[in-house]
């Protein structure tokens, strides 16, 4: 079943003496589309600031703000209250031939493409392997799953050993990472075979919370697929994008939906503290 969720947001950013001036953006607005609705949001900032928002070219809610005075701390709170989807609709599909056409490839180019981190894994010796299998696979539907096992099979969820410049090759040469590297990697086989897929975060709870029982919950990434329609899968966790999944922002990887992002004039900054607070909400 759906429901209604609250997600309290909070990133503390500590500096190692006086901070002059930053500049900020923040993605954490969960999108109102095909059956999430947001309901309510609000972004608090401290020290104060003026906030414009603005929807970016990925179709993310933005909100951009600057501190003009000096501080040692940076604290951005997002609440937001969002009905979530009881399970996202699995897309038609679609056949190979399909996806070689202009009206795909051109359409969905950016998806097809690497990156820094989505890199090119047909140029990867220790993918070779999965690339044949899934190049094999009798539709592009036996080819995402094929990708997502692979995937699970090779990597270990790991807490600490990875960051957000880690390459899909990278991961899967350690064999350990965390939610980002598993769509990362995902997202490495998947364009490597002509599959338009992109990179998705947001939020993640359970389906059997308790109502009005506050609990931690996690931010997330998870992909989604073009298979005549685009459709999610959550390699990390291997189970559907349904009611406890809150999207927020969709691009090509994580650096284009980075919860928050800036540049500041200062000393350096210690990490970043983030707790994410969700609870279940009558409805």
């Amino acid at each position: 079943m759906t429901q209604r969720l609250s997600v309290v947001h909070t990133t503390r950013l500590t500096y190692r003496g006086e901070v002059l001036a930053s500049f900020n953006e923040a993605r954490m607005t969960p999108v109102t589309s095909r059956g999430q609705l947001m309901l309510r949001h609000e972004l608090g900032v401290s020290p104060t600031a003026r906030i414009h928002r603005y929807t970016d070219y990925w179709g993310t809610a933005v909100e951009a703000f600057d501190v003009h005075m000096p501080h040692h701390t940076l604290t951005v709170v997002s609440t937001s209250v969002v009905d979530t989807v009881e399970r996202w609709r699995q897309a038609p599909g679609v056949g190979w031939a399909d996806l070689r056409e202009p009206a795909v490839t051109d359409r969905w180019c950016e998806y097809l493409g690497t990156s820094a981190v989505v890199d090119a894994a047909d140029e990867d010796p220790g993918r070779a392997e999965v690339l044949d299998a899934l190049r094999r696979a009798p539709t592009p539907r036996a080819a995402i799953g094929l990708a997502i096992e692979a995937v699970r099979d090779r990597i270990a969820y790991t807490p600490g050993v990875t960051h957000v410049h880690t390459s899909a090759g990278e991961a899967w040469a350690e064999g350990q990472g965390v939610c980002q590297d598993f769509s990362h990697t995902t997202l490495s086989l998947l364009r490597a075979v002509g599959i338009p897929a992109r990179y998705v975060s947001g939020y993640i709870h359970t389906e059997d919370a308790e109502v009005g029982v506050a609990g931690l919950g996690e931010s997330h990434a998870w992909v989604e697929v073009w298979n005549g329609g685009w459709e999610p899968h959550d390699p990390t966790n291997g189970r559907a994008v349904a009611a406890a999944h809150v999207v927020v922002a969709r691009g090509r990887d994580y650096r284009d939906v980075s919860p928050l992002t800036g540049i500041y004039a200062g000393p350096l900054s210690q990490d970043p503290e983030v707790v994410v607070e969700v609870t279940r909400l009558a409805r």
